[in-house]
């Protein structure tokens, strides 16, 4: 059974099930979300807890099973919790935890702990096990655009929100692009303004005197920006990213594989293949699919086929080679090409934007 994050605190007021197995990166919302679910099992009258880690190749499945079906003498129920961090039980793990679920009793909450998984994993034998006998729930990111809304429901939560229509809007978009990509941070500028300022509506001056600049970014989201044709957004990521001390050799490595998805999608296009069909034979998912196919739509092939070139022109300024009619600055080759992209083509700005980037003082 699967559950939404947003919808497990609901789903926990109606009773405890035996397991649940949380999976995602997002530190902050999985550590709530288990949160939520050790003081649900703690209230149904779970009062041991038992706390597995599996690391490496030996750990003692057999152990854990046994360990699992024996009561204490002074609890009624247990909690039991498995914690895998590589997200991989190996063969005999993957048979443990199918054995598990078969043996799943009313005195034991079983809370397993994963990583973001991909499909693969998420269709293997001991996941679908897991499943069928318990309630998966996927721990997604906050993706900016929904960061708004996510920072309105928390500051609510301590009694504070922000002015109603237009200027609340930009507060909360103001605060978006300070927490980006940084939950935990995040969470704790909001804890911030709960002790610093009085429950009730928070003012722009407030918040611009509480909140730092805490946001983090990944190559990724570059990609993102200048596929979703966000100009002005490809240089916020690339500004945060040569802050950050990323390396330019994998920004432009992790651009050029979307880019190369792109151009293998509208190839596939071109040769009659349907849209989403072209999509499903590059396994795309996510938030990358849904960028891809947005670019798709209003891309010719010839035009990423320019890109790609760029891609290996900025992977080859990012090695250290000198390439005629590009900066010499890997950033400001990597800046030339995302707005490229984000602009669909128009060139005369990127390359002046990407000088501006070059120019900026190194963090």
């Amino acid at each position: 059974m699967q559950v939404r994050a947003d919808q497990l605190e609901a789903h926990l007021a109606r009773g405890v099930r035996p397991l649940y197995a949380l999976h995602g990166d997002e530190a902050l919302l999985v550590q709530e979300a288990a949160d939520a679910i050790r003081a649900a099992a703690r209230a149904a009258g779970c009062t041991e807890r038992q706390v597995h880690t599996v690391s490496g190749g030996h750990f003692n499945w057999s152990g854990l099973l046994g360990a699992s079906r024996s009561m204490s003498l002074f609890a009624d129920r247990q909690l039991v919790e498995i914690r895998i961090p590589g997200g991989k039980p190996g063969k005999d793990g993957s048979e443990a935890l199918q054995r598990y679920c078969e043996g799943l009793g009313e005195d034991t909450v079983t809370l397993i702990l994963l990583p973001r998984l991909d499909r693969l994993q998420q269709s293997s034998g001991w996941f679908a096990a897991l499943d069928a006998h318990g309630v998966t729930v996927r721990v997604d990111p906050v993706e900016r655009s929904a960061l708004p809304a996510w920072l309105a429901r928390r500051l609510a939560r301590q009694g504070q929100h922000v002015p109603a229509g237009e200027p609340g809007e930009r507060c909360l978009a103001w605060i978006a692009d300070r927490v980006e990509g940084n939950l935990l941070a995040a969470h704790q500028e909001l804890q911030k303004l709960a002790l610093l300022r009085p429950a009730g509506e928070l003012s722009f001056e407030d918040i611009a005197a509480a909140v730092q600049d805490v946001a983090r970014f990944d190559p990724a989201q570059l990609a993102e920006a200048a596929l979703s044709g966000r100009s002005e957004r490809v240089w916020r990521v690339l500004e945060g990213l040569r802050a950050e001390g990323e390396s330019p050799a994998r920004v432009a490595w992790v651009l050029g594989e979307d880019l190369r998805a792109l151009h293998r999608v509208l190839g596939a296009v071109s040769s009659g293949v349907p849209l989403p069909a072209a999509l499903r034979g590059e396994r795309l998912w996510g938030g990358r699919e849904r960028w891809i196919e947005r670019a798709a739509t209003s891309v010719q092939l010839e035009q990423a086929a320019d890109w790609l070139d760029g891609a290996a022109r900025c992977d080859a300024i990012a090695k250290g080679l000198k390439v005629p009619g590009w900066p010499a600055d890997a950033w400001g080759a990597l800046g030339r090409l995302a707005w490229s992209v984000a602009a669909r083509g128009r060139a005369t700005s990127g390359q002046t934007r990407g000088r501006e980037l070059a120019a900026m003082p190194r963090h």
